[in-house]
């Protein structure tokens, strides 16, 4: 058993944000990687898929920043998509612009994707009753939007299409 002192310690770490929201990112990634074994497919790549589907042609850098991305991060995840054929890279202006889009392999994979990730949604969102769900997705929301600025890797989502 922990001595008092110890558990008050841990009590705080444990009560954290920061720690809190960590953790039930790993939780989501978990939930959402088991939903999708089958397809191989994580969360950082579904993203991927998803925004290349609404973009198609967008740069890398672009892609990074619509998903709050490093460019280190977003190079990894596209070239273990590029090597299954869900994307592709094209250079051009010099090779100092590359566009990615999806592949129809790309396209299929991600349509079939949707079902896992809607359960893993459901499954996520399964302890919370309608207005708890909505209240965490507004907090989350504020809180990011609010906070934004002071990230390391920037979100700036695609200009929307008319």
């Amino acid at each position: 058993m922990q001595p008092p002192k110890s558990r008050a310690i841990l009590s705080r770490l444990y009560a954290r944000p920061g720690f809190l929201l960590r953790r039930a990112h790993q939780i989501s990634a978990a939930v959402f990687e088991d939903e999708c074994r089958e397809l191989q497919l994580t969360p950082a790549q579904f993203g991927v898929l998803t925004v290349l589907r609404a973009h198609p042609g967008l740069g890398q850098s672009s892609l990074a920043r619509a998903l709050g991305f490093d460019k280190v991060t977003v190079l990894r995840v596209l070239r273990g998509l590029e090597s299954r054929g869900l994307v592709e890279r094209e250079s051009s202006a010099g090779k100092r612009n590359v566009s990615v889009q999806l592949t129809a392999a790309g396209a299929q994979m991600l349509e079939t994707a949707q079902k896992p990730a809607e359960r893993a949604y459901r499954r996520l969102m399964a302890p919370l009753d309608r207005d708890q769900q909505e209240q965490l997705l507004s907090l989350l929301q504020l809180l990011t939007g609010e906070l934004e600025d002071q990230a390391r890797a920037a979100f700036v989502p695609p200009a929307q299409e008319g």
